[in-house]
Formats: C-alpha cells, structure tokens, sequence
C-alpha cells in the first residue's frame, strides 16, 4: 500500500488573510473554499485546509520543496514585502539564507506565527 499525506488543517485566526498570502508568497493560484475551510493547493497533491479559529494557535512548521527559479521569485516577494526571513530555524541568522545540500533555503512567519521554509534541495540529498 502506498501512503501519500493527502491533506492538513492549519488553524488560523483569518484563513482567507492566511491562505492569501501563503498563495502569494510561493506563487500558487488563488485559494478556493471547500466547507469551513479555505484551500491551497500545492503541485504534489496536497491541500493546506485552513480554518478559522478563536482557540490559541500553536505555531507549526510547513516546508516547501520548490525549484531555484522558483526560490528566486519568492526570495524577491519576501524582500519586496519587507517580511523578516532567516537562514536558520533557530532564528539566529536573521536577513540571511542557508546553503544546505547545495541547495538554498531560508524560514518566514506567516500571519498567524507559523513558521514556514522554502528549501531547494532536500535535506541529506547533497550526500
């Protein structure tokens, strides 16, 4: 049996805010409402749910593997945006982004403090 991750919810305080600029950000067509929930979809198949929510939102981690090109253009909407990024997930090379596997990558705060990375390369694939 095959097991592929089909789709997860992200709790947000305004998902159409949130799934707005999660789209904008990675250059994704616009977000789409299925139920409570507003959709991104991504290129492998899986979907972010995002739903609203007035409970404390604990901050979660969402990578995405995108191409050099594709790094490039949202390296620049993160500049353009004036949006703090850092080469690290410990956040201590901030305005920075790492060289990992020969790749790059770099991690950004979306509107709700979850914290998302955009990396080239896979983490390991450089051995």
């Amino acid at each position: 049996m095959a097991v592929h991750l089909n789709h997860t919810i992200v709790h947000t305080r305004d998902s159409h805010l949130s799934a707005a600029f999660l789209t904008g950000i990675l250059g994704l067509p616009p977000p789409t409402r299925f139920g409570p929930f507003v959709v991104v979809e991504v290129d492998n198949g899986v979907s972010l749910d995002f739903l609203d929510t007035d409970a404390p939102i604990a901050s979660q981690h969402y990578a995405f593997l995108i191409s050099e090109a594709e790094f490039d253009q949202v390296f620049d909407r993160i500049r353009r945006r004036g949006l703090p990024f850092w080469a690290d997930p410990g956040r201590s090379r901030p305005g920075e982004i790492n060289h990992g596997d020969g790749g790059r990558g770099m991690y950004f705060d979306d509107p709700d403090g979850h914290f998302l990375e955009v990396l080239t390369r896979p983490y390991g694939s450089g051995r």
